[in-house]
Order: C-alpha cells, then structure tokens, then sequence
C-alpha cells in the first residue's frame, strides 16, 4: 500500500490540506498528516490534530505533499530538515506534490529545475526555477503542482491517479464528474 505525508506547518490552506487527506483516503491510501506540531492552526483559524509529530523522516512514505496557505508555505520553506528530505525524494524518485504557494519551497530546494510547474497566481514571481504553466495541475515526472483552493479536487485526483489508484471511479462516486464534467 502506498503512503502519503502530508505536511502540516502552522499557517496551511485547510481547504488544499483536507481535501488532499480525504481524497487519498477515500481511495485507499494511507495519508498521514504530519505536523510541525500536534495541533497545527490553519491559515483561516481551523486547528487541526496531526497524525504524528514531524521529526525530519519521511523515508516510510511513497509521497510528500505540500499544502499552500500563509504563512505555511514559508513555514514549509524555512524548515531545512523538510529542504533535505525533498532532495532525498527528488533523489530516490519519489512523488513530491505542492499546492498554492507551497512551490516555494520546492524552489528552494532545487526541485524546479528544469520542471513545468504552476501555483497561486502570482507566486510564480518569486520563484527562481523551473517553468511556470497557468494550468490547473501540472504533472511533471514525480512533480505535481497545483493553482489554489478551487483546483484541491482536481489536484488530490491526479495525485490518487499518480499513485496508480482509479481516480475516474472516485471522482465519479463524488459526483465531481457529474457537477463539473471532468
């Protein structure tokens, strides 16, 4: 069974996070939500219960995803141990995944180079590398991006489509083909 962690930093868009959480969930994978604390606080004041504590180790996961929000995606950036470990997937060709403004931290550990990414519009301008594309989600390799709040659906099922889960089916079970058309 694959695994996801989903990091949870002070400051994270509840929206991107949860949805995320219960997307990969709902299709059978396992997705912990690691904190930075036990209880981290949302952007928007919701506080959530973390799975487990973030102690700089991911190495049992197939996946890290990085919700957006402000100020957690600086949060996310600033922490070096997280900056270590994306190198470390990058390097062991893992899934690494980021939403909204969390491509700021995959810029700032070098993971957009020479990627086509996307994020919250604007964002794009403060980041350095890669190629930003004005699309909804962005697969490129093992790097999967996403715009904002309103694409977290679509992002979570082309990361559950990534994993080698049927994406169609749940999407389908959620109604999300049915009210969008995708």
């Amino acid at each position: 069974m694959k695994k996801v962690a989903l990091m949870l930093a002070n400051g994270f868009e509840e929206i991107e996070a949860l949805t995320v959480v219960d997307v990969l969930r709902r299709a059978g994978f396992v997705c912990d939500m690691i904190g930075f604390e036990e209880t981290v606080t949302g952007s928007h004041q919701i506080s959530v219960q973390a799975d487990q504590v973030w102690n700089g180790n991911l190495s049992a996961y197939d996946m890290v995803v990085l919700p957006g929000g402000m100020p957690g995606s600086t949060n996310l950036r600033d922490d070096k141990r997280l900056m270590n470990v994306l190198k470390e997937f990058r390097a062991e060709d893992k899934f690494v995944a980021a939403i909204c403004a969390a491509p700021i931290a995959l810029d700032r550990a070098g993971l957009l180079n020479d990627k086509n990414f996307t994020c919250y519009d604007g964002v794009e301008e403060a980041i350095e590398n890669g190629s930003y594309l004005k699309q909804t989600v962005v697969v490129d390799g093992k790097l999967i991006t996403s715009r904002g709040p309103s694409t977290a659906l679509p992002f979570a099922y082309e990361l559950v489509r990534q994993l080698g889960g049927d994406a169609d089916q749940l999407a389908t079970g959620m109604l999300f083909k049915d009210v969008f058309g995708n």
